[in-house]
């Protein structure tokens, strides 16, 4: 990949969903906006090479998909009324200032007026007529524009059950004519479970990523963290968001420790807290409290999570974490939101709670469904802390099969070799 190719990806990986988000609000059509970005694209790779790399990359292709927007709807010489409109809007706005379409805007109104383009979508994508399921997956790859593939990884499922989910999403909203318009403020609050449910999605296949060098995608981490705080600042009397901030905010704070100088990543047990980020401790914590406060001390599954990260922020070392509150915490998210994720991170904390072999029981009692190479790579650990080191091999080795990103195939690799030497 030569240097203007490499800066368009970075450009189209960072901002591309910025671009797209505001290209639907300009045209207020997710099959035209799209088509509108991917001519953008094809453009600049011509161009750039050409012409050089613009001084704004983003800017360049905003106003060049807001252009090729133009051309397709006048291509398509029989329209409907609504997307006729949204011809004369585009063509109203081809004079304003790209500094105005490209603007990250946002205010504390209540409504979203003037809110950054990117939130604007998400509540769009939150449309009551369609599933939360549909919802969830809609704005997984039109906002964040993940892959089929993480898209299955991130909800769980299947790559087959996303795209077939996606193609009955879209056939939906063309033969049921649903608008990409933004909701009203009255309709905020029942778009808000679908907007925390996403929110929450972007961070976790930020937080670990299968492919590439890099344990996390810091920038979608962060990307995360910043709609997380412009839904809690539109809603702030809502307990939701500010949970999911919370849970954001107590996870990214171990970041700074959660790898040595070299990359590789460093287990919780063996990470320097005193590199924890203190201040997003202090914060996560006082807005769970918050949260808490707003529901009366019953906490839904954000809270959980935000709670059980909060035991370990307060812990000064692992061997002080209070092990058994934090597996009270993972059996209530059992009851609230049982997920394969937590199962496994609930046989951990019985690991540490009761005993390795009760942990082992524990990921033993797990359903088929959840036996992927996460769950491999934990028995493995609990197997070597039980010195049965020629099973842990086995089962670390069969765990590489699985996606992983280099830091963490690196870990287990260096993991095996270390059983195989003590196995001698």
């Amino acid at each position: 990949m030569n240097e203007t190719e490499q800066r368009l990806d970075d450009t189209i990986r960072t901002e591309g969903t910025r671009i797209l988000a505001t290209l639907v609000r300009v045209v207020g059509d997710l099959q035209v906006a799209e088509d509108a970005v991917q001519e953008a694209s094809a453009r600049a790779l011509t161009q750039w090479r050409t012409h050089g790399v613009p001084r704004d990359p983003r800017a360049w292709l905003i106003t060049t998909a807001r252009r090729a927007a133009i051309d397709v709807l006048r291509r398509e010489t029989v329209r409907p009324a609504k997307e006729r409109a949204a011809l004369d809007l585009v063509a109203d706005q081809v004079a304003a200032p790209v500094e105005e379409l490209a603007a990250d805007r946002v205010d504390l109104s209540g409504d979203l007026d003037g809110v950054d383009d990117r939130l604007r979508l998400l509540f769009t994508c939150a449309h009551p007529a369609l599933s939360r399921e549909a919802q969830v997956t809609l704005a997984l790859r039109v906002l964040c524009g993940l892959s089929t593939d993480r898209i299955a990884a991130v909800l769980l499922t299947s790559e087959s059950a996303v795209a077939k989910r996606l193609t009955r999403t879209r056939s939906k909203i063309a033969r049921a004519a649903i608008p990409y318009e933004v909701p009203s403020a009255e309709e905020l609050p029942g778009r808000l479970a679908t907007v925390c449910a996403v929110v929450h999605a972007v961070y976790t296949a930020a937080h670990t990523v299968d492919t590439g060098s890099a344990p996390s995608d810091v920038d979608g981490c962060h990307e995360a963290l910043r709609l997380a705080r412009l839904v809690t600042r539109l809603m702030p009397d809502e307990a939701a968001p500010m949970a999911v901030l919370a849970l954001l905010l107590l996870t990214e704070a171990r970041r700074p420790a959660r790898t040595d100088p070299d990359g590789r990543p460093v287990v919780l047990a063996d990470q320097d807290r005193t590199r924890w980020d203190a201040a997003a401790v202090d914060e996560g914590t006082r807005l769970l409290a918050m949260s808490l406060r707003r529901t009366g001390g019953v906490a839904d599954p954000y809270q959980l999570q935000a709670a059980i990260a909060a035991e370990h922020a307060r812990a000064a070392s692992y061997a002080e974490t209070d092990w058994a509150e934090v597996l009270r915490l993972y059996d209530y998210l059992e009851q609230v939101r049982p997920s394969s994720a937590g199962r496994l991170a609930r046989a951990v904390a019985v690991a540490e709670a009761s005993g390795t072999p009760a942990g082992l029981a524990a990921l033993d009692a797990a359903p088929d469904a959840d036996r992927d190479h996460r769950w491999l790579a934990v028995r493995a650990e609990l197997l070597a802390r039980d010195g049965r080191y020629p099973e842990a091999i086995a089962a670390m080795t069969a765990s590489l099969a699985g996606p992983l990103n280099e830091a963490e195939a690196g870990h287990r690799r260096r993991l095996v070799e270390r059983w195989t030497e003590l196995a001698r």
